[in-house]
């Protein structure tokens, strides 16, 4: 009865009121070695974000290829237009295969050894605000790869132009493609989600605790449900608010928050909107709702859409009316 009384009584708070630093935090001697594998893969993330969002396609081109099977002209104008934009392609491919490979480096740190969730994000905060940027960066690619419909309309007409030439018995096209059949089956499978990235991030989660049976996995969602409390209390909180230096930085961690309750809705068995959850949805709704509506209009969307147990029965009728 008595530590029952004590679970009853003890203020949860306190333990979530930790201030990342995700301005500034540098790698101590424990975190440098892991830090150093990861800086190097995140280190393009900026360059594919902006060459996606530069994407423009080859839908005119395309169309007039199509419309005109005989003219040769336009024909080669057509795969001449597709070749550098599948090159782009199997470039965002192959990041999201590096970035695959970094994820279960961070987790293992944050996640392993006798240390505390709440004491992970307060000694390791450059591998914190790691994971964060990987959060950060699948929210942005997943948002502009929606928005453009030309990525699979490319690479659609790449993959029926190359059948075709098979078909047309020129087997030596294999050997002057810039992706190759197997590559480019799997870019196809990448390409078919909605939201690729958040897909590659959710599966290489999900295989982190099934390569680390000794670790349980209450390990690994007690601390993304951690990071996402920690993040609405870091929005929430005048005290920690007022010491970024950077406006952009608020919704920066408003998209850390959204992007651990998609990522813990993805790995936990029964997901991130029942009562038994680590997470607060209903605090964190509360907390994207008082910003600005242009602000946070995406990520309350991504919440809608993207999330895998919300519409479960055991979703409470109060959340999905948050949602509705």
């Amino acid at each position: 009865m008595g530590n029952l009384l004590r679970l009853l009584s003890r203020d949860e708070t306190p333990k979530y009121d930790v201030f990342v630093d995700f301005e500034n935090a540098q790698p101590s001697e424990s975190e440098k070695d892991t830090y150093l594998i990861v800086q190097q893969v995140l280190q393009h993330s900026r360059d594919v974000l902006q060459e996606l969002q530069m994407y423009k396609g080859a839908g005119n081109e395309i169309r007039m290829a199509i419309a005109n099977p005989r003219n040769a002209t336009q024909q080669i104008r057509a795969w001449e237009s597709v070749l550098p934009l599948v090159f782009k392609l199997r470039q965002f491919y192959e990041f999201s295969q590096q970035l695959g490979e970094a994820v279960p480096k961070v987790l293992w740190e944050l996640c392993s050894g006798p240390m505390s969730p709440s004491q992970h994000l307060k000694c390791q905060q450059a591998l914190v605000k790691q994971f964060a940027e990987i959060l950060d960066f699948v929210l942005k690619f997943d948002d502009l790869k929606m928005m453009n419909p030309a990525i699979q309309n490319d690479f659609s007409y790449y993959r029926r132009t190359v059948s075709r030439l098979r078909l047309a018995n020129h087997d030596s096209i294999d050997e002057e493609l810039e992706v190759p059949n197997e590559l480019a089956n799997k870019m196809s499978l990448f390409y078919a989600h909605a939201t690729p990235m958040l897909k590659m991030l959710s599966d290489a989660t999900t295989q982190f605790v099934v390569d680390n049976k000794d670790l349980p996995i209450e390990n690994t969602t007690e601390t993304l449900g951690t990071m996402a409390k920690v993040c609405q209390r870091m929005v929430e909180n005048p005290g920690f608010s007022s010491r970024f230096q950077n406006e952009e930085t608020i919704l920066f961690v408003l998209r850390v928050m959204v992007g651990v309750i998609i990522l813990y809705d993805h790995v936990h068995p029964v997901g991130a909107f029942t009562k038994t959850s680590h997470i607060d949805v209903k605090g964190s709704i509360k907390v994207l709702k008082e910003q600005p509506p242009n602000v946070v209009e995406g990520l309350l969307n991504v919440l809608r859409y993207t999330t895998r147990h919300l519409n479960d029965e055991s979703t409470p009728k109060h959340i999905k009316g948050l949602l509705a």
